[in-house]
């Protein structure tokens, strides 16, 4: 797709999704992380009515790491996989306070050092709580980007070095929303509203 549509389709989700933004909610970079976490395979719904819970007595690491992880596993159980992320949970925050002197660290490298912490993950915190520019490829931003005709990359990876490619830097974060934003109220995986979408014109997809 060559640049000037690029720019048209970003300019055009820019406009519908103007206060596109993280679902999650979360007050300190180490709730950020958390929550995160907690988003694998679960929807933002689902972790912000845990994290209401959970952020109650254990929003920092301090407070975290005083939980056993059967103890914070019953409490994450709504999110799925609660076995495997307080352990990641509690494994990053260890580390946080070892490694970190109990802040969330803010470069990406770093970040990828915490448990539980992938690409998709680091790129979001670094974004989101630290302003970095990242885009975080996670299933909308594949699903999306790759049937419009921003990439055309068969893992998140290589769309995410595409993306990354066609779009100018100062906007990946702000596209990594937009298109969010995009595949959760128009683009849906099973039936998309391509006939109401607002970049019908623009998009591979449709013209196929």
């Amino acid at each position: 797709m060559n640049k000037s549509k690029v720019k048209v389709i970003i300019e055009k989700l820019a406009n519908t999704y103007p206060d596109a933004r993280p679902e999650l909610n979360f007050s300190s970079e180490y709730e950020l992380l958390v929550a995160v976490i907690l988003s694998a395979q679960c929807t933002d719904k689902r972790v912000n009515e845990v994290t209401e819970i959970l952020f109650k007595d254990y929003n920092t690491p301090e407070k975290m790491i005083a939980l056993k992880k059967e103890e914070l596993a019953k409490i994450i159980l709504p999110c799925g996989l609660f076995n495997s992320k307080a352990e990641h949970i509690l494994s990053a925050t260890k580390s946080i306070i070892e490694n970190f002197g109990g802040k969330v660290p803010n470069n990406y490298n770093d970040l990828l050092t915490l448990s539980g912490v992938g690409r998709k993950t680091a790129n979001v915190v670094y974004a989101v709580a630290f302003g970095g520019d990242a885009i975080a490829v996670d299933t909308h931003v594949f699903r999306v980007s790759n049937r419009i005709g921003l990439a055309k990359a068969k893992t998140p990876l290589e769309t995410e070095k595409q993306l990354m490619k066609n779009l100018d830097k100062s906007l990946w974060s702000k596209a990594h929303h937009y298109l969010i934003f995009h595949g959760r109220r128009a683009c849906k995986a099973r039936k998309p509203e391509c006939e109401t979408c607002v970049i019908k014109n623009e998009c591979e997809y449709r013209g196929k």
